[in-house]
C-alpha cells in the first residue's frame, strides 16, 4: 500500500495550528471508564438539545402515528422515529425488550379495573349459610352475574368479576353444600296448623362456611395495585420481561423508548480472511463476527460491519463519512508501520479523550471525540488482538453506550466476588482475567492471552485484578457479560501471562 502523507489532510484542517507533541501517558483503568461514561452522557445531552430544537410532535399526532391512541401517559413524549438518535420513539411491546423508557410509565387504568375474585370458590352476600343459586358459575372474561341478594351464593372462578352485592369470596375448600339449613328451616316453619298446610318446602341447596368469613376476603378490589395516572416506573427504566407484562396489563400496545445508539464497526487489516482456514500469513477475522452481536447485546443498533485494508485514505473516508453515534475500529491503535488510526484522527480534527489505558490486555485502546456534525459522535479504537478488543469493549464502549442510551450505570457489574486461586498481576497495570463462577467463588481461567478467545468463550465474566495480583479469597470486581451465563466446570490447562 502506498501512503501519500500530504493526501491525508482534511481540507478544513490544513491550516489548523498543530499542538506541541505531548508525551504518551496512558489513563488509569477506572479513570478511563469514567471518561467514557462522561463522554456518553455529554453526547446524550447534546442529542437531547438537538431533539429539543427540532421540537417534539403534538400529543395527538404522535399518538396516531405510534398507534397509542388514548395512551396519554406516554404518547405525548414520543418523537418521530427519524429524529436524532437518543430521542424517543414508539416500538411495539414485542420489540421493546431491553430498551430504555423515554418517560415514566403511567397507569392508563385502575389495576385491577374492576373487583375480581382472587380464588376459585363462592361469591356470597351477607352472612351464611347461603342459598346456592342454580345458574352456572361466574367465569373470567364473561359478563358479570346478576346482583346477589342477601343470603345468596354463586360459583365463581379466579379472575372473574364479582357480582354486585358480593361481600366476600369463600374458597371452594373452605365451604360445603347441604340440602338443609337451620336458618332456612326456622324461617319456613309455620306458625299455625292452617299455615302448615300451605307452607312451601325449604329452598336448597345451601352453602356452609367451614371457617370464619370476613367481609372483603379473597376479593381483589378495583385499583388495589394502582389507580389510573399512577407512575408505575420512572423514566430511564430498562424494559425487562416483567415490565412488558406490566405494560400489557396496563393496556399498552407500544412503549415510548429511547432510540438505540447507532454503531458502525470498521474491521481493519490486510491479513484478515472471512472464510476458510488460515494460510500464508493470513488469519481468520474473529472480531467481525463477534463485535456486532456483542454490541447489540449492550443495547446498540449496529448499522454495518465494514472491512477496510491497511489503507489510510480509505480509513479517513470511513471515519469522516460515518453518521453513526459511535464508530468502533479494530487494530491500528499502536505505532506499527500500518497503524494509521492516530494520524487519521488527527487529520479529521478529532480530540483524543483516552489514548492508552493502564490495563492488560488492551493497553493501546483509545477513545476520541469526532469533529463536525450537528450531533456529538465518538470513536473507540480497539486493539486488534481478540481478547484485548474485548477488554476495550468493556473498558470504553460499554460505559459510553450505557450513558448514551440512558441506561443505569454499570448494569452488568457484580463487585466483591472472592477468587478461588491466586492471580498473577501486572506490576503497574490492571488486568482483566476471564473467570467462571463456582458456588460463591470466581475461578480464573487459562488461555487468557491477548490473542486468545478460548478463555472468554467459557467465562462468566472478567475479574478486575489490581496491579500486583490477587491472593486466594480476595474479593474482586467482576465485569459481567451481557448475556445469560451458566456457572460450571471449565478446563484450565495452559496458562498464558500477558
Amino acid at each position: 500500500m502506498t501512503l501519500k502523507q500530504s493526501a491525508l489532510v482534511a481540507p478544513d484542517t490544513a491550516t489548523r495550528p498543530q499542538a506541541a507533541e505531548q508525551p504518551h501517558r496512558a489513563t488509569a483503568w477506572p479513570a478511563a471508564r469514567t471518561t467514557a461514561a462522561e463522554a456518553g452522557a455529554a453526547a446524550r445531552a447534546g442529542q437531547a438539545g438537538q431533539a429539543g430544537q427540532a421540537g417534539l410532535a403534538s400529543h395527538a399526532g404522535q399518538a396516531a402515528q405510534a398507534g397509542l391512541a388514548g395512551q396519554a401517559g406516554l404518547a405525548g413524549q414520543v418523537g418521530h422515529a427519524g429524529q436524532a438518535a437518543g430521542g424517543p420513539l414508539a416500538v411495539p411491546l414485542g420489540a421493546a425488550l431491553g430498551r430504555v423508557l423515554a418517560g415514566p410509565l403511567l397507569a392508563l387504568t385502575d389495576l385491577p379495573s374492576f373487583d375480581t375474585s382472587a380464588m376459585d370458590g363462592w361469591a356470597v352476600a351477607g352472612t351464611g349459610p347461603w342459598t346456592v343459586r342454580e345458574e352456572g358459575a361466574v367465569l373470567a372474561g364473561h359478563a358479570p352475574a346478576a346482583v346477589l341478594a342477601d343470603g345468596e351464593a354463586v360459583r365463581i372462578a379466579t379472575g372473574a368479576r364479582v357480582p354486585t352485592g358480593t361481600t366476600a369470596v369463600v374458597r371452594s375448600e373452605h365451604a360445603e353444600q347441604s340440602e338443609h339449613s337451620e336458618r332456612a328451616e326456622h324461617s319456613a316453619r309455620p306458625e299455625s296448623p292452617e299455615q302448615a298446610e300451605y307452607a312451601p318446602a325449604a329452598a336448597g341447596p345451601f352453602l356452609h362456611a367451614l371457617r370464619e368469613v370476613r367481609p372483603g376476603q379473597d376479593i381483589r378490589p378495583r385499583g388495589q395495585e394502582c389507580r389510573s395516572g399512577d407512575e408505575l416506573l420512572p423514566a430511564g427504566s430498562v424494559v425487562t420481561p416483567a415490565v412488558l407484562g406490566l405494560a400489557a396489563a396496563a393496556g399498552y400496545d407500544a412503549l415510548p423508548v429511547l432510540a438505540r445508539p447507532r454503531v458502525e464497526i470498521l474491521v481493519l487489516g490486510d491479513e484478515l480472511l472471512t472464510t476458510g482456514l488460515p494460510h500464508e500469513g493470513l488469519i481468520r477475522d474473529a472480531l467481525g463476527p463477534m463485535l456486532g452481536p456483542w454490541l447489540e447485546a449492550l443495547g446498540a443498533e449496529v448499522l454495518a460491519t465494514r472491512r477496510i485494508g491497511d489503507d489510510a485514505e480509505e480509513l479517513y473516508a470511513a471515519v469522516t463519512g460515518s453518521t453513526a453515534d459511535l464508530l468502533i475500529t479494530t487494530g491500528g491503535t499502536a505505532a506499527g508501520p500500518v497503524d494509521h488510526l492516530h494520524r487519521v484522527l488527527d487529520a479529521a480534527g478529532a480530540t483524543l479523550l483516552v489514548d492508552g489505558v493502564k490495563v492488560r490486555p488492551g493497553h493501546p485502546m483509545l477513545l476520541a471525540r469526532l469533529a463536525g456534525g450537528a450531533e456529538p459522535r465518538h470513536l473507540v479504537g480497539l486493539p486488534g488482538n481478540p481478547l484485548a478488543a474485548v477488554s476495550g469493549l468493556l473498558t470504553l464502549a460499554e460505559p459510553l453506550l450505557a450513558a448514551l442510551a440512558g441506561a443505569p450505570r454499570e448494569p452488568h457489574h457484580a463487585p466483591g466476588v472472592p477468587v478461588q486461586d491466586e492471580i498473577q498481576g501486572h506490576p503497574h497495570d490492571t488486568r482483566l482475567v476471564p473467570v467462571v463462577r463456582r458456588a460463591d467463588r470466581a475461578v480464573p481461567l487459562h488461555y487468557n492471552g491477548p490473542a486468545m478467545l478460548r478463555g472468554i468463550a467459557a467465562a462468566d465474566g472478567l475479574a478486575v485484578v489490581p496491579p500486583g495480583g490477587a491472593r486466594p479469597g480476595q474479593a474482586l470486581e467482576i465485569l459481567g457479560l451481557p448475556w445469560p451465563t451458566v456457572a460450571g466446570d471449565a478446563p484450565a490447562q495452559g496458562a498464558c501471562f500477558t
